[in-house]
């Protein structure tokens, strides 16, 4: 699978650490380099049929439909669309207007994940959104017109400008708005973001993890009611509707990270990175030198991983190759350190998975962290 990082957006999101850029100086020599860098590294994907295409930010929905094209016309140089290929444009409502979505229809992009974030105006305010609630349900309605069925949305959960009942009614319009998909996130605060300096400055009050269990706990229940199959700790989507892309960063699939900042992963033991910084990384590029770092994953790197990821999802962990892939002392450790979490009911074994209950799946991170192997 192939990930494609877009580092612009309109504005910068008051919760967000992501990378990316508001100035759009440098647009066109960032999709050269992007285009470049496609060249370059096509050889690093042993499998040259592509299942999903993901574009990913940053806002990619800021590019014009041409470009996204093109970059998508490239992609079809090196490599085959599988016929049932997911190809992902994150967007930002307020980029969702008649004439883009006539022009995305006519493109290869099958699948929208919009950023919704609230259908509350005081909640899209604190978050510095560049939306506003009436653009956040117009803009999904506007897309199935446009025959985009295939429609994730964001939403945060845990906000200081919500409240329960706010929250209700934001899951409210999930069914409402006959949505097949919602990744949902509890407001996080990230050093070195305004959010992070409103709470310190007392502008703002700090999230309160209670409620934020409250509310995830409700929603986990709410949306399994209408339909959805909760299938990651913070991914939810009816039958046919799971992320071709994200479950298999879930299942340790290999996947080609493109762009400042992407990740990649080569399904073995090897992970790179590619620099955060737009104007070194067009630079390298220009000059055909790849701006990305690699690190070859120890056995106990390969082990922490395969528990941070594995135990967030409705799968597991398969223990199936676990005793082909680890030494004696990573087994003796996991199973020394798994005994009394099983005896507390924090872990489940089931047809050779290891499991959270979902009942303690917002205590996951956690649970998983206390087994590493340090």
């Amino acid at each position: 699978m192939l990930y494609l990082h877009i580092p612009f957006c309109k504005q910068k999101c008051s919760y967000c650490n992501f990378h990316f850029s508001t100035s759009l100086n440098f647009k066109d020599e960032m999709i050269s380099a992007i285009k470049k860098e496609i060249f370059l590294r096509n050889g690093e994907l042993q499998n040259k049929n592509l299942k999903s295409l993901y574009f990913g930010g940053g806002t990619p929905s800021i590019l014009k439909v041409d470009e996204l094209k093109s970059i998508i016309d490239e992609v079809l140089k090196y490599f085959t669309f599988d016929r049932e290929i997911e190809i992902t444009l994150e967007a930002n409502p307020d980029d969702l207007d008649k004439n883009y979505l006539k022009d995305l229809s006519d493109s290869a992009v099958n699948r929208l994940s919009i950023g919704t974030q609230s259908f509350f105006d005081e909640d899209l305010k604190m978050m510095n959104r560049a939306h506003n609630s009436s653009e956040a349900e117009s803009s999904i309605k506007r897309a199935q017109d446009f025959g985009f069925e295939n429609i994730s949305i964001d939403l945060i959960y845990g906000s200081p400008t919500s409240d329960f009942e706010i929250w209700k009614e934001n899951l409210n319009k999930i069914i409402e708005l006959q949505v097949p998909h919602v990744s949902s996130y509890a407001l996080t605060v990230e050093p070195k973001t305004a959010l992070n300096q409103w709470i310190k400055n007392g502008k703002i009050n700090a999230p309160k993890e209670s409620e934020q269990n409250r509310e995830f706990y409700y929603m986990s229940d709410f949306l399994k009611d209408h339909g959805f199959e909760h299938y990651e700790i913070s991914n939810f989507g009816k039958p046919g509707f799971h992320s071709k892309h994200n479950s298999a960063y879930w299942k340790y699939r290999e996947y080609l990270g493109i762009g400042p900042s992407a990740h990649s992963y080569n399904g073995r033991n090897e992970r790179s990175w590619n620099i955060a910084n737009n104007q070194q990384y067009i630079k390298l590029l220009s000059q055909n030198i790849l701006a990305k770092e690699t690190e070859i994953l120890s056995e106990k790197d390969r082990f922490n991983e395969m528990l941070m990821i594995g135990l967030r999802t409705i799968w597991g962990v398969d223990l199936s190759d676990f005793d082909k892939n680890f030494g004696d002392e990573i087994r003796e450790h996991f199973q020394k350190e798994i005994t009394p979490k099983m005896e507390e009911g924090f872990l489940i074994l089931e047809d050779n998975h290891l499991k959270i209950p979902e009942k303690h799946w917002f205590l996951a991170d956690g649970i998983a962290s206390d087994l590493f192997m340090v």
